[in-house]
Formats: structure tokens, C-alpha cells, sequence
């Protein structure tokens, strides 16, 4: 999230983030939120009898910012199906392996236990699947025999903080959608692992 405010008031992203929001009041993300002059806002689960209900408070907390884009970043809840088609085609968010390689939690334990590598970073398109939707960009990072979970940790969350502010700009700039239930950049589609930049 820093990432991306850092790239917008830097104009590297030609836009303003309006909003943040968490379901966990003393997430440090609010406090970043607040220090950048961002309206910052918690919404807690325990208020609601169902995800679905607090989902639906969520999108009008939202809409009411009237967002292009909204972006998850350390969003660890899993979002309603309603939810994921309200905001359909402009919901982007950031998962740490090479998808759909580990989606779901602990994704760099598992690329240490299973002796790979290479690792990463993928940003994709929300869809319902956890993890799977379309994939827009990814970066890739090198195990080292030795390794542990910070050191990998380290890496990937470097290359987190190059990626998904550019991956945020092209979209804020008209040059990515979802399609057909694919992305698209620059008018083409872009293959299951994403753009292939060098």
C-alpha cells in the first residue's frame, strides 16, 4: 500500500488514493492511510451477522468514494461473490507466489519445503476463485540453497513494490482491462502467466 501511495505522489501512478480500509482496527495500513492525509477506515466483522452483510457495508463505504479502481494490499479476507461482481473488471489484488503455484496462505513455506527454486509474485484480477483470477503481471525471484522464510519473504516483497504500482498505472491509464475472462494490455490478450516483462 505504501508502494502505491509513494508511486501516486510521486505521479509515477496518475491518480489519488482516496480511501483505505480494514477489517482490523490497528492494522498498520490505517495508520500510513492517516499519516498520507487518506481517509482511513475500520470495519470489523464482529458488527455483522454474516460476511455477506458486512461485504455489503463494505461496497457502500466504498461507493461512496466512487472509486476506478480498488485494490487490495495485505487484504486477507475472503471477499462475497457479491462483492467480487460489484466491482468486476476494477478490483486488483497482489498474491505472493508464481499462480496459480501456492494460492492461499503460507506460499513461501511451501516453495521452501518443496525445494523450489525460483518463487515470486503475481498481480492478478479478482475473480471468485481464491487466487485464480486472471493474471496481469508477475516477477520472479531466486532460492538460494540456505535460505529461510524471511530471507524469501525479503525478495518477493521487493519486487511486490516495483510491480503492482505499475500494474496499478496501466490500468489508471486505459491500457489494461479484463475481458472475456482474460487480461488485457494494450489492446492484447496476455497469456496464464501475464505480461512477460523482462
Amino acid at each position: 500500500m505504501q508502494a502505491i501511495i509513494d508511486a501516486c505522489a510521486q505521479k509515477r501512478i496518475n491518480a489519488t488514493v482516496r480511501a483505505v480500509f480494514s477489517n482490523k482496527a490497528d492494522a498498520f495500513g490505517l495508520q500510513r492511510a492517516r499519516e498520507a492525509d487518506i481517509a482511513a477506515h475500520a470495519i470489523t466483522a464482529d458488527q455483522f451477522a454474516s460476511r455477506e452483510a458486512f461485504d455489503r457495508e463494505l461496497m457502500m463505504e466504498i461507493d461512496a468514494y466512487a472509486p476506478d479502481l480498488v485494490v487490495l494490499a495485505g487484504y486477507m479476507r475472503i471477499l462475497s461473490p457479491e462483492f467480487v461482481a460489484h466491482y468486476q473488471g476494477r478490483l486488483l489484488n497482489i498474491h505472493p507466489s508464481l499462480l496459480p503455484k501456492y494460492p492461499g496462505l503460507h506460499t513461501h513455506r511451501q516453495a521452501l519445503a518443496n525445494g523450489d527454486e525460483e518463487h515470486g509474485t503475481s498481480v492478478h484480477f479478482v475473480t471468485d476463485e481464491l487466487d485464480g483470477g486472471p493474471v496481469i503481471l508477475q516477477a520472479k525471484v531466486p532460492v538460494f540453497p540456505g535460505d529461510g522464510e524471511e530471507d524469501v519473504t525479503d525478495r518477493v516483497q521487493t519486487q511486490e513494490h516495483a510491480i503492482y504500482p505499475l500494474v496499478v498505472s496501466w490500468f489508471i491509464d486505459g491500457r489494461l482491462a479484463m475481458r472475456e475472462g482474460a487480461a488485457w494490455l494494450d489492446g492484447v490478450q496476455l497469456p496464464p502467466q501475464g505480461h512477460a516483462a523482462e
